[in-house]
């Protein structure tokens, strides 16, 4: 699924399902909330932290959360993601193409 497709498929699940997008506001508080469940399976997996007794483990549910929030947010915003990805990409290279090669902390 390209990001594109992923756009159009949350949208129409909106449309289908979710009766209307949440504000913006409430998206943003639902990012930071789900960033945070991210970085709680990430601390227990891979940090010092361990798991509590039935604790969601699902790394990749906690990403695919992220993402759906995200996209939600592009689409209420009219930011198309892989145009802004491209971007991102861009400015990095142009920034960064020599910092990290020439970074001794990572040889």
């Amino acid at each position: 699924m390209t990001l594109d497709e992923a756009q159009k498929r949350v949208d129409e699940w909106i449309q289908t399902y979710g009766v209307r997008y949440f504000s913006e506001l409430t998206n943003m508080a639902c990012l930071t909330e789900e960033v945070g469940e991210l970085a709680r399976v990430i601390a227990r997996k891979y940090g010092d932290q361990s798991f509590k007794e039935g604790e969601n483990q699902d790394l990749s549910e906690e990403m695919a959360d992220v993402l759906w929030v995200l996209i939600c947010l592009a689409n209420q915003t009219g930011v198309n993601l892989t145009e802004a990805l491209e971007k991102s990409i861009e400015k990095k290279t142009k920034r960064d193409k020599e910092r990290h090669i020439n970074n001794s902390k990572l040889k």
